[in-house]
Formats: C-alpha cells, sequence, structure tokens
C-alpha cells in the first residue's frame, strides 16, 4: 500500500539515482582515458630521449646503452612518424606498404597532430627531429567505450519503458474486460425480468403493437448485453458478407435519426465475404454514424461507402459535420477525447479497439476539413 501511495517518488529517485551512477562511470571512464593517455605521453617521451641517447651516442662513436636501446625496442603498439631535420623519415608501428606514399604520411602526420602534441628531438638545444605519434589501437577502442555504455543505458531505458507501457496496458485491457463482463451480468438480470413481463402482457391480451415495440427494444437491449459480454473476452469470429451486415446496421440508425439528415449508401454488386464478429461490427458502424450525426447536429448528408481492392475492404462514413482540425486525426480515437460538451470520449476509442484488437484491421480520419465534414475509413481483410 505504501508502495503503491509513493510508487511515483520511487521511480524518480530511481530515475535520479540511475543518471548519478552512469554520469559517475561516465567521469571515472573519462578519467582513466586521460590517464591512459598520460602514461602514453610519458611513454613517447621516454623514447625521444632515448632517441637523444642514441644520437649522442653516434655522435661520440661509443655505444648505446642497454636501457635506452629497451625503450627504443619496446614500443610495439602506438604509431609513430620521426621526421629528421634532413628531410627523411622513420616509421614505427605504420603499414610499411604505405610509407612510400608521401601524401599518405603527411596526412598521418596532421592526424597525429591533432591526437597528440609532437615531441621535439634536441641535443644542446639543436633541433636533430620531431615525433609525431598518434593514439594506441587500444585507446582509439577506449573513445568509443562511453558511446557503448549510454547506448546500453539507452537500450535499458527502453525496455523498461516498454516493459512498464505493456504493463500499464495489460492491466487497463483487464480492467475494461472486467467493466464490459460486469455491465454485461447488470444488464442481463433486469433483461430477463423484462422478458418475463412482456410474455405476461401477450397472456394479458395487451394491444399486440405495443409488445411488438417493447420486443424490439428488449432485443435491442439483448444486442447490447452481448456486445459487452464479447468486448469483455476474445470474440469469435464468422465467415460472413460485410455489405449485408453494413446494410443492417445502417437501416436501423436510419430509421431511428432525424428526417432532416440525407442518408446515402453504396455497395458493390455480390458479396465480400469478411471475417467479422457481427455485434461488434454493427456496434463500430453504430459509434461512426453517431458520431456522424453528432457532428452535423442533426442535419446534413451522411454517405456510407464500401468498396474493395484485391485484399481489403474499405468501409468509410462521411458526414457534412463541423470537421477536425489535422492536430485531432489521431486524438479523437484517444480514451476521453470529446468535442461535445456531454459524452466520456469513449465511443472512437471503443471502436479503435473492437477494429484494431479484434479484427487486425486499421481504422484512420481519412480526410477532414473544418466546416465541410470528414471521412473515416476502415480497412479490413478479405476472406479467402
Amino acid at each position: 500500500m505504501i508502495f503503491t501511495k509513493h510508487s511515483n517518488a520511487f521511480r524518480w529517485i530511481i530515475v535520479i539515482a540511475s543518471f548519478a551512477i552512469v554520469s559517475l562511470i561516465l567521469w571515472k571512464t573519462y578519467e582513466f582515458f586521460q590517464h591512459f593517455k598520460d602514461e602514453e605521453r610519458t611513454k613517447m617521451e621516454n623514447w625521444s630521449f632515448a632517441q637523444s641517447d642514441l644520437l649522442k651516442t653516434d655522435n661520440l662513436d661509443g655505444n648505446i646503452g642497454e636501457l635506452s636501446l629497451k625503450v627504443i625496442t619496446s614500443n610495439k603498439t602506438t604509431p609513430m612518424i620521426k621526421a629528421n631535420t634532413d628531410g627523411s623519415f622513420d616509421f614505427n608501428n605504420i603499414d610499411e606498404s604505405k610509407v612510400k606514399d608521401s601524401a599518405y604520411i603527411q596526412k598521418l602526420i596532421l592526424k597525429f597532430k591533432t591526437e597528440n602534441t609532437p615531441i621535439e628531438v634536441k641535443i644542446d638545444g639543436t633541433l636533430y627531429s620531431t615525433i609525431y605519434y598518434g593514439n594506441s589501437p587500444l585507446l582509439n577502442k577506449l573513445v568509443y567505450y562511453p558511446f557503448a555504455l549510454i547506448l546500453i543505458v539507452v537500450l535499458f531505458g527502453a525496455v523498461i519503458f516498454f516493459f512498464y507501457s505493456s504493463s500499464k496496458n495489460a492491466t487497463q485491457n483487464k480492467l475494461w474486460s472486467g467493466m464490459a463482463k460486469e455491465t454485461a451480468h447488470q444488464i442481463g438480470t433486469p433483461l430477463s425480468s423484462l422478458i418475463g413481463w412482456t410474455e405476461i402482457l401477450k397472456i394479458e391480451n395487451v394491444n399486440p403493437d405495443y409488445i411488438v415495440e417493447i420486443e424490439k427494444d428488449v432485443d435491442r437491449l439483448k444486442t447490447i448485453t452481448e456486445r459487452f459480454s464479447k468486448i469483455g473476452s476474445i470474440p469469435v469470429l464468422e465467415n460472413v458478407d460485410i455489405i449485408k451486415e453494413t446494410i443492417e446496421s445502417y437501416d436501423y440508425l436510419k430509421t431511428r435519426s432525424s428526417k432532416l439528415i440525407d442518408f446515402d449508401i453504396i455497395t458493390p454488386e455480390g458479396e465480400i465475404p469478411v471475417n467479422l464478429n457481427k455485434q461488434l461490427y454493427s456496434w463500430t458502424i453504430e459509434n461512426l454514424v453517431k458520431n456522424a450525426i453528432d457532428a452535423m447536429k442533426g442535419r446534413g448528408k451522411l454517405t456510407v461507402e464500401i468498396s474493395q481492392l484485391e485484399n481489403d475492404v474499405k468501409i468509410s462514413v462521411t458526414d457534412t459535420g463541423k470537421g477536425l482540425s489535422k492536430k485531432d486525426f489521431n486524438k479523437i480515437f484517444e480514451p476521453g477525447f470529446t468535442t461535445k460538451k456531454r459524452g466520456w470520449g469513449l465511443g472512437l476509442s471503443l471502436t479503435k479497439r473492437i477494429i484494431e484488437d479484434f479484427h487486425n484491421g486499421k481504422i484512420k480520419v481519412l480526410q477532414s476539413e473544418k466546416d465541410k465534414g470528414s471521412t473515416i475509413q476502415i480497412s479490413l481483410k478479405r476472406a479467402n
């Protein structure tokens, strides 16, 4: 309970602590890099002193000491170019196949100068040569270590984020399913009573027209109960004609909507088989049509059009309402988003869930223009 209450604070503490640890590691890596670089500098300075001893020995026609010889021959990794005052060059740990290319050598010298300050070899104040040296292979690899560390941290953060998002979505889905099942259960109890009362009214010789209308509303309640029951679990899909299912939902809404709305439906000839859950699909069409009617404030033209491509079926609902700004094209499918004064903003988010999660389809705002209307399009796969 305490953890749940302060979970946000704990998350921030973990984030700050992780940032501090990563910063400390990066700083220590930088210090190690600089220390290693200083050691290489000292090694190259010792090498230059050994060169000075060698030159002095040559001048005095003596023998070079073992220490100086060992220092000179010990450099097996650091690339180096020794530019002599007479214009000649000596190389160490440089590709022998390229040392004759003067342009390559000059380019390498410029590169070494940017990596390390050149070392001058002098004897009694007279310049004999200049040593240009680059970073050793190990030092070059260490340069990329901080970037690799940052990449690892970013990937680790991404894994945590996706895990948290997935966990949160799973919890939301579980809550949504639980609410849907509970709603279906709560509606089911009075619905059973209504069915019983309808049978009693038949026996009592009540006007049959009244009973027919009551039965229609009872059937409607049955459909709503089935919808909530199915959205609370994995729905079963059937191979059905999407044109027939769309027309049935369209006709039902048309007869119960304002006479000031000009309804139109455009469909191709023949049948188009699609794997659907009929109750949930009719709920989708109902939500889209009702939203279109609300956008037109009960007056305008509403068109439902079905078209087919080779493997896809497109269902478009077009209205002549107030339209949407482009920034709201995706927002309208988010739970809680609404442009109405009254409403929960769940209709289109529910529609998106039905189409994309249960039918593996797509839904989007195809086009919209302020004060001219909108078109929302559903894409579904044809059944084989």
